[in-house]
């Protein structure tokens, strides 16, 4: 399933994670929560310590508020709680 979401559907509080993924041209982006943390001018919320947080769940047709930052900038998220840090990979088109 393809879902389409305009940039005014990221939230304010992801639009740094969503800015900066936009603009890398690497297809695999790893970053540290630290570092998303700093995008994000604030902390991960409690849930983000766990994968299902980093899924892209769908109510009612759309996306949670944090995937938006991701998969509107064509990229899916895959999270290593180990190592505290998620790998943006860039979906093929």
């Amino acid at each position: 399933m393809s879902v389409t979401v305009t940039s005014s559907a990221v939230p304010a509080e992801f639009l740094g994670l969503h800015q900066y993924l936009k603009g890398r041209y690497a297809d695999t982006v790893v970053l540290s929560f630290k570092q998303i943390e700093d995008l994000i001018d604030g902390q991960l919320p409690a849930p983000a310590h766990f994968e299902e947080w980093w899924a892209m769940p769908i109510a009612n047709g759309v996306p949670s508020a944090q995937s938006r930052a991701w998969t509107e900038a064509q990229r899916t998220a895959a999270p290593n709680l180990t190592a505290r840090n998620v790998v943006f990979e860039r979906v093929a088109e």
